[in-house]
């Protein structure tokens, strides 16, 4: 009797593939366990087994597994089916997900390996030189990989010399698979028990009697155990005592010491005695009201404005959670925000906290997802940015989604483009789990849900500590400009303001959402401005590093001296990006201490950690940034907020530009004045009568709110209409544009509801590949499940013609 199971492989690809296994698999191999697979011609992946059965496949004969990789199952089966529903609901492949969810380091692929043949004669062969290198090298080693010999070569393309030598049979190639994955190891000494007998002390004195630096050792050895009381590590007892490698050698080659090892955790934390609180009334109230909500909805939205003390009801909330043996996810948009409540949790919790994200190596991630798949005390709260959805969950109690209204939570590219809020929504259905959405300026689509009755509502209107809300001014720059009061892009009223919160020992945060020194360069002779030859945008322009950056691609050049069209030297800067706003800084405060956090200065994997930590502890007196800055974050010492130029983000195509800006406004203007002193918030604008700015000024998030949901309702936009947004891409700019006319023409036919386009985007060219979008509005209450399948065949069918395949087409459910 054949057995068989169905696999998903990490490739882009729509459904799982059946491979053949025996009885004794059959009776080992469960949902969710890896198995190593050849696919293709020769190429080995890790899939992932999602059902076993005993029907062949009838259009191919199921290949066998090589090997099976894991001893239980380490993807669960509530986790397999909130793929599924991903992989429908935003239309994308199964394999797109699984490739997402994983860990890296847990998808191996082969790494071809080389071998010599044994019964080669290398006399009776003409080998060139390049081959003969190879041979020798085989000679040495049992096996070499494609990279190596490129190395031993120092040629990039080595496949001729392999191919050559495989046809004249001196070496053969074979597939092997690495795991990647290692438990880290210390090494500890430790004396054995014996020689610790009173009796034997004195002998041992004497043993070592001619060597000086043992003898420290071994007396270092009983101060470090006396006073630790813990096992000693090798690397802690050479730095703390200054012994060399080579005496502890000698120790444990005379049985003084014995080395052993053992594995240990990368990320522990320490938790903080002195971390208790108490709620303030308010917040106990909300607490309150939030488990009352609870008891009738899956779902609450907790509506508190900025540093209302939104965080200390979740860590009560959390408590609770946990005390009942239940595991806690809470969803933050921006790793930078992450590594300041790690440090608030981890005081709180101590070592029950975990954190997953993309700054995490593959080895840390793989330990928290082992964590929480064990329901380990390790992993009770897990704290990460959206891909921390993915993790395998055993009894999920609650939801947290702190700043909901964040659009970092939408993944754009690559597949699965999902929005992890109505994610984490789903996947907390699946487990009967509660979400609480948390946010000062909640998303119109939330806010419309939960005064429609669909979620549950808590507010929270007074600042913790009854701090009053920050006092909000507004700059009218066309004015100051006019006036001459303005220093570079500082009006004399801003620069004053800062001047006053320096000499008072106060720190100030600046925003600027743009990054690089200004956003293009011009020719003030011809007007041209440099392009990126790639892509429809122009160059940044970098001061400190002179060169001209694509945002887009990555392309770069030396600023250029003299305009490329007509030669004229007479070249000017537009615009300003944050790099710009730190120089000027430089040349008003001299004497103070000036940074900036934008996605440049970030990069590494503790970025975030050394700009926040060193603004914690009032190293920098001035903190210029993009909107990484408008996140939650919390400084008690930020006493004032300047909005460099608040248009920039009024006027930008997309039916969400006003929404997005009252928030963000409202978000950076909540990081002044936390604690204590009443914080002061500087908006430059060229349009300070703009409804948005009064909006802001007021902190008027109702009004705001009615005007939105009217335009919405008036364009049909969500909430009341569902988006769903084709972007086709093709280097043929002709090709490109029959297809999306085709497939623009056949969706109007079928579908009965508006589509609209082919249109061009803003940015109509990125990577050589031109660019057209269509766009599907669904009125609610229509059919979804209906009309996406009806889309999936009308896009099969358009892959079906021949000169429109080389069209890529994305699907993005949700776009915004």
């Amino acid at each position: 009797m054949p057995f068989f199971i169905e696999v998903i492989l990490p490739l882009s690809l729509p459904k799982p593939f059946t491979y053949a296994i025996n009885e004794a698999e059959y009776g080992f191999i469960k949902k969710g366990m890896r198995v190593a697979i050849p696919f293709g011609r020769n190429k080995i992946y890790t899939g992932l087994v999602t059902d076993l059965h005993q029907n062949p496949p009838q259009l191919y004969q199921a290949k066998e597994i090589h090997q099976i990789l894991d001893d239980f199952p380490i993807v669960t089966e509530t986790q397999l089916k909130h793929w599924d529903w991903i992989a429908s609901y935003y239309m994308c492949n199964i394999g797109d997900v699984y490739k997402s969810a994983m860990p890296s380091g847990f998808l191996l692929e082969s790494e071809t390996l080389i071998t010599s043949k044994k019964d080669f004669d290398v006399s009776d062969t003409q080998l060139s030189d390049d081959e003969y290198l190879v041979y020798e090298a085989l000679q040495k080693q049992s096996a070499l990989k494609v990279q190596e010999v490129s190395a031993i070569l120092n040629k990039k393309t080595t496949l001729p010399v392999i191919n050559k030598l495989i046809a004249k049979n001196a070496i053969s190639l074979q597939e092997e698979i690495n795991e990647k994955y290692k438990p880290k190891t210390i090494r500890y000494i430790r004396m054995p028990q014996e020689l610790l007998q009173q009796d034997q002390l004195s002998g041992l004195m004497e043993l070592l009697s001619r060597s000086q630096k043992q003898r420290d050792a071994v007396m270092y050895y009983f101060q470090l155990q006396a006073r630790d009381k813990k096992p000693i590590s090798k690397k802690q007892f050479t730095e703390e005592s200054g012994t060399s490698v080579a005496v502890i050698k000698s120790l444990v080659d005379k049985g003084v010491f014995e080395e052993y090892i053992l594995e240990e955790d990368r990320i522990q934390f320490e938790k903080d005695d002195n971390s208790g609180f108490q709620l303030s009334d308010r917040q106990q109230e909300a607490f309150e009201l939030v488990k009352q909500s609870f008891d009738t909805y899956k779902v609450t939205l907790l509506h508190g404005i900025t540093s209302s003390g939104k965080t200390e009801i979740y860590i009560k909330l959390i408590e609770e959670f946990i005390k009942s043996g239940k595991q806690v996810l809470y969803l933050l948009p921006e790793i930078a925000l992450t590594t300041q409540l790690v440090v608030r949790l981890t005081a709180y919790f101590g070592n029950q906290v975990a954190v997953f994200h993309s700054k995490y190596s593959n080895n840390e991630r793989i330990e928290t997802w082992q964590q929480v798949l064990e329901d380990s005390e390790k992993a009770r709260v897990i704290i990460g940015a959206r891909s921390a959805l993915f993790l395998p969950f055993n009894d999920l109690g609650l939801i947290v989604i702190d700043e909901e209204h964040e659009q970092t939570f939408k993944q754009q590219d690559p597949a699965p483009r999902y929005h992890a809020r109505d994610a984490a929504i789903m996947l907390a259905g699946m487990y009967d789990a509660k979400v609480l959405l948390g946010s000062a300026t909640p998303g119109i689509e939330t806010y419309y849900n939960a005064t429609g009755g669909k979620y549950g509502y808590v507010q929270l209107t007074e600042r913790y500590g009854k701090v009053l809300p920050p006092e909000i001014v507004l700059v009218d720059i066309k004015d100051k400009y006019k006036r001459k009061r303005m220093t570079g892009h500082f009006s004399d009223t801003l620069n004053e303001a800062i001047a006053e919160a320096l000499s008072e020992g106060r720190q100030v945060i600046l925003f600027q959402n743009r990054r690089g020194y200004s956003p293009w360069v011009e020719c003030m002779t011809c007007g041209h401005v440099p392009q990126c030859p790639q892509c429809d945008v122009s160059l940044t322009y970098y001061k400190f590093k002179n060169q001209l950056r694509c945002h887009y691609c990555g392309y770069n050049i030396a600023n250029p001296t003299h305009c490329h069209q007509c030669h004229s030297t007479d070249l000017s800067t537009k615009g300003f990006g944050t790099e710009q706003i730190e120089m000027e800084l430089k040349g008003l405060f001299p004497t103070k201490n000036i940074w900036r956090m934008d996605q440049d200065t970030t990069r590494g994997k503790f970025g975030y950690e050394k700009i926040i930590d060193a603004f914690k502890n009032r190293e920098i007196d001035i903190l210029v940034g993009t909107q990484m800055l408008a996140k939650g974050l919390h400084f008690d010492n930020v006493s004032l907020v300047g909005i460099l130029n608040a248009d920039n983000m009024l006027y930008q195509p997309d039916f969400r530009a006003f929404e997005r800006a009252y928030q963000m406004m409202v978000q950076v203007a909540g990081r002044a004045g936390r604690k204590d002193v009443r914080g002061k918030v500087l908006i430059q604008t060229y349009n300070p009568l703009h409804n948005i700015i009064q909006q802001v000024t007021n902190n008027d998030y109702p009004a705001m709110y009615k005007e939105q949901v009217y335009e919405r309702h008036n364009f049909k936009y969500p909430p009341f209409y569902r988006l769903i947004r084709l972007t086709l891409k093709q280097r043929d700019y002709e090709k490109l544009k029959n297809g999306a006319l085709w497939l623009y023409n056949v969706l109007s036919q079928n579908l009965n509801i508006p589509v609209l386009g082919p249109e061009e985007p803003a940015i109509s060219r990125i990577r050589n590949e031109y660019i057209r979008t269509i766009m599907i509005k669904l009125p609610q209450g229509n059919s979804i499940g209906g009309t996406k399948r009806a889309i999936v065949k009308i896009l099969d069918s358009f892959d079906a013609i021949p000169q429109y395949k080389s069209i890529r087409v994305s699907v993005n459910v949700d776009p915004y």
